[in-house]
């Protein structure tokens, strides 16, 4: 049986790296479902991601496909790993609150248990230092998240430091082996 991964793609620059990254998740046999935050939306359009992962893409809270169950819920329900990459510090919060007032985040919220959940931060090194992000990743590490990444590196804000999403080929490297890891039974 196929991994089946949730790639969640946030605003950031390196949104486009997460075509790529769908792409390289697809190759590697993993069954590929994204959803795309409205800000996303602002650097990438759903169109490489359908293309990419062969399946509809989520973009809204209210999309829907063919049945009575909610997308959301059946891709929380479905899922052996939840994929955020690009993580925006903004996700990154609302995922440590719990907030679910859009797609990725509903689907987080509902994640089954079984599921690991994966972040790639790619944001301004500032923020990515800054206290309270660095609270929201203690507290989602708490629950057993995991972090890969930021690296150093020239920042899309013109800064050199921390904030790089880190390669996608490692990205993908590590996606594959947690969606493999996820406990059956």
């Amino acid at each position: 049986m196929n991994s089946n991964i949730v790639l969640g793609v946030t605003g950031s620059i390196a949104a486009f790296k997460a075509a790529e990254l769908a792409s390289q998740l697809t190759r590697r046999g993993c069954d590929v479902h994204v959803v795309l935050t409205a800000d996303a939306l602002r650097f990438i359009t759903e169109l490489p991601f359908k293309t990419l992962s062969r399946h509809p893409v989520m973009t809204d809270l209210y999309d829907e496909e063919e049945g009575w169950k909610p997308a959301h819920i059946k891709l929380a329900d479905e899922a052996d790993l939840l994929l955020v990459a690009p993580a925006t510090a903004n996700t990154i919060a609302k995922l440590a609150l719990g907030l679910a007032n859009d797609a990725l985040s509903c689907v987080a919220l509902a994640l089954n248990s079984q599921a690991r959940l994966l972040i790639a931060p790619a944001m301004n090194g500032n923020m990515w230092l800054h206290a309270a992000t660095q609270q929201n990743v203690a507290t989602l590490k708490a629950r057993g998240a995991e972090f890969i990444g930021p690296e150093e590196g020239l920042l899309s804000c013109g800064y050199e430091g921390l904030g790089r999403l880190w390669p996608v080929d490692q990205v993908a490297d590590r996606a594959v082996e947690l969606a493999g890891q996820r406990p059956k039974g």
